[in-house]
């Protein structure tokens, strides 16, 4: 329905002007209403399964066993299982209103969070590892993943309604749907508290919305044609804040959109540049300004409601810390004065800058000689070597806030412990040629003095703030050569103990190179602690910050974290093998029963849906290639639909599939779910033009003076039901067969795991061993 075809009949007659109750699509297929349609011939038997009544019954049976698989034995495993360690974690820190970090939007986990409140939970379990138990912990398990069964069986009836509503007949609204009721993969994703159901379920009823406005494009800005716009986009912004890759749902709609636009701005159609505008102004608010306001009320809900310092706390800014109630930086940060002594932390690695006086070797084992210099590294624990004193290089007065170490001042590190002080110079790191060395110096040799002095840079500070414990991140910069102190996780050999390297990077804003001071462990002793005004000591009351400036920097990190998980994981798969359930992933197992989750789809449906996907775009293309040389094949309102509504599937399933082969991060399965439940339209699209050669045409509402064609109606006769009917009893087979593998129960012998492992590529816990027969 989304995408016009990029050539159709021209059926107004030269001269003819356009209606002006917005039949800006009259060369387009589908337009009528049922006060003008002749009823064609067709089998007695198709006609009665295209009846309202036989449809609702269809889907109703369809819907019922939605429910029974999705909940079928749904306190089975009563323990932890894969995901469920974080978004189940999520959903108690809402309800202990503890701030918490994610790569994904809030909507689906406050949806959690609202059913742990509303079946009893109270957070105290906190989904720690993958096994522990349930039931020992009392934990209303089976209300949380409640939500997400209703949500993945309430699915099936939507991917119907959708087949329905573009024009396919019942039974293969049924085919499509039966694809995504009998998936195994499917139903194991809907029967645990994970993200996927909700997502694959807002994103169909954007499907379901935007078909709906796009069949009311003869009465465009009607007060439906309005509400299944605002629809789409509200339920667009429920995809997007569902999971981080529901921003693909965006990219479909938003390109259909452009198709439909561009449509719109031909000047054939006879409609001006003030038409365009206004059906162009009317998508910016549906499917624009009203997602994005949606999209933001659920960060707001978020943070209005995790008001206290958490496990998130250590990802967020020190401005940020400060607004959570108990934060450390918030009770316990004060202002640094000169000849305070104090440790201080890498923010990412955590290490303390550190010194000790063994020494550099005279040359590495690539050769390169070393200043001979005392070591300066990173330490993992609390140690004496890691205390500094801050040293001023400017007089300051005897008391008062001039001693206060501010933005942009330049200091010196003196170690305390070996009384010397912190230097950099063009000396090769030990571990990395491009980058300077970190030694010391004595102090009392004033012959290096230059090589000693650092500018402090407080991130994101301005001219006169102070630098602070805790709440102050910063980078501590070279005066001479303008290198940041950086480290890295990279461990020095055994002569450094196997410490962390610290050097110098040559990016002076290099955002990894950040530290902050940890603990003063004495002060410049010029005033008691106890006398300093509330601004050293620190507010108790949290601080406020505006909504954007928090909406802004969360939004930043999730990109950014999403992005760096790169790390290597036993599951993790490439998306080309995904179609072809090539691999899956180990969810959850139990050593003593023999018992095992394995995410894993139904092989006949997946593979059905790629060779449904293969012969759509052999259609098109020899569709192409002979329309190229004068020959028309297929008729013009079956190659309508053909690019209209299965092209919109297509679309879908591009859209939320190809761009998987760009991003380096880790890629599973379950990625795929989306763009499986697209492809399953798909096939439902083929098997109506290899079955049927007339279609239900045409299917949009006919506004008030849309000039009506013939109607036609597909007509499968028995042979649809049949097909059909085979196919869902295959269907079925493989699903009941794969089931043990789904529901986590029965426990399987070895020899009965290995008859599981249709493809080799499948890991499967507790496979027997094939022992090869030895010839005698």
């Amino acid at each position: 329905m989304a995408a016009s075809p990029s050539k159709t009949r021209q059926r107004r007659p030269a001269g003819q002007p356009s209606h002006t109750l917005g039949n800006y699509d009259s060369d387009n297929d589908d337009h009528v209403n049922s006060i003008y349609q002749a009823r064609t011939s067709r089998s007695a038997f198709e006609q009665a399964l295209d009846t309202p009544q036989a449809s609702a019954a269809v889907v109703g049976v369809l819907t019922a066993i939605a429910f029974a698989l999705r909940f079928y034995k749904i306190n089975q495993p009563d323990q932890v299982v894969f995901d469920e360690v974080h978004f189940g974690k999520f959903a108690s820190f809402y309800l202990t209103r503890e701030y918490y970090f994610d790569v994904h939007p809030p909507f689906a986990k406050l949806l959690f969070g609202l059913a742990g409140w509303f079946v009893g939970f109270d957070g105290h379990f906190t989904f720690e590892n993958i096994g522990d138990s349930y039931t020992e912990n009392h934990v209303p398990y089976v209300g949380m993943r409640a939500l997400p069964a209703i949500l993945g069986s309430l699915t099936v009836p939507i991917v119907y309604a959708i087949m329905k509503e573009t024009g396919y007949s019942t039974i293969v609204a049924a085919f499509s749907a039966i694809i995504i009721l009998f998936d195994n993969a499917h139903v194991a994703q809907s029967r645990l508290i994970l993200l996927d159901a909700t997502l694959i379920f807002f994103m169909t009823l954007t499907m379901y919305s935007y078909i709906r406005f796009r069949k009311l494009r003869y009465w465009e800005f009607s007060v439906d044609w309005w509400s299944w716009l605002l629809a789409t986009g509200f339920f667009m912004a429920c995809t997007w804040g569902s999971k981080v890759n529901g921003i693909l749902t965006v990219l479909s709609i938003g390109l259909a959109v452009l198709i439909d636009l561009w449509d719109i701005l031909d000047h054939k159609k006879g409609h001006t540049m003030e038409h365009f505008t206004k059906h162009f102004m009317a998508r910016a608010v549906g499917l624009i300004v009203v997602p994005i306001i949606i999209y933001l009320s659920f960060f707001y809900v978020h943070f209005a409601v995790l008001t206290h310092s958490g496990t998130g706390d250590s990802f967020m800014s020190p401005a940020f810390q400060e607004t959570l109630i108990g934060n450390e930086l918030l009770l316990n940060s004060q202002e640094l004065r000169y000849f305070d002594t104090v440790t201080i932390k890498h923010k990412d690695s955590k290490v303390f800058l550190h010194s000790h006086p063994e020494r550099y070797p005279l040359s590495y084992d690539d050769g390169r000689i070393s200043s001979q210099g005392q070591q300066v590294t990173g330490y993992g624990h609390d140690d004496t070597n890691n205390e500094w004193q801050i040293i001023p290089t400017k007089a300051l007065p005897e008391t008062g806030r001039g001693r206060v170490v501010r933005h942009d001042d330049i200091i010196q590190l003196l170690h305390i412990n070996t009384q010397t002080l912190l230097l950099t110079h063009d000396v090769a790191s030990p571990l990395m040629p491009t980058n300077q060395e970190f030694t010391t110096w004595p102090k009392d040799d004033h012959s290096r003095h230059n090589d000693t002095l650092f500018f402090l840079n407080l991130v994101d500070g301005s001219e006169g703030d102070a630098w602070k414990s805790k709440s102050s991140h910063f980078r501590l910069v070279h005066v001479p050569t303008r290198v940041s102190m950086w480290t890295h996780s990279k461990q020095l050999p055994e002569w450094a103990f196997k410490q962390q390297e610290i050097n110098g990077n040559k990016n002076p804003t290099e955002k990894t190179a950040t530290w902050f001071v940890d603990s003063v462990v004495a002060t410049d002793g010029t005033e008691a602690l106890e006398n300093l005004p509330s601004e050293v000591t620190g507010a108790k009351e949290p601080k406020k910050l505006n909504f954007f400036t928090k909406f802004g920097e969360l939004q930043l990190l999730m990109l950014q974290h999403n992005a760096g998980l790169t790390a290597s994981h036993p599951y993790a798969s490439s998306p080309i093998n995904w179609p072809f359930l090539l691999t899956g992933i180990s969810f959850w197992t139990e050593n003593d029963t023999q018992k095992q989750i394995y995410l894993i789809g139904n092989i006949v449906g997946w593979w059905t849906c790629v060779i449904a996907l293969s012969i759509y775009v052999g259609i098109i293309g020899a569709d192409l290639l002979a329309r190229r040389r004068g020959v028309d094949p297929i008729p013009d309102e079956v190659r309508n639909r053909l690019w209209n509504s299965a092209g919109f599937f297509l679309l879908v399933w591009a859209v939320h599939y190809l761009p998987f082969f760009l991003m380096g991060r880790q890629l599973f399965i379950h990625h795929y779910l989306p763009s499986h439940v697209a492809s399953a339209m798909v096939a439902g699209a083929v098997l109506s033009f290899i079955l049927s050669d007339p279609i239900n045409y045409p299917i949009s509402i006919a506004g008030r003076m849309t000039r009506m064609r013939p109607s036609q109606y597909a007509d499968l006769g028995v042979k649809g039901p049949v097909v059909v009917g085979i196919f869902s009893v295959v269907m079925f087979a493989m699903f009941i067969y794969i089931a043990p593998l789904t529901f986590g129960t029965p426990g399987l012998d070895g020899e009965t795991v290995n008859a599981k492992r249709l493809l080799s590529s499948w890991t499967l816990h507790f496979a027997a061993k094939v022992v090869a027969d030895v010839p005698s």
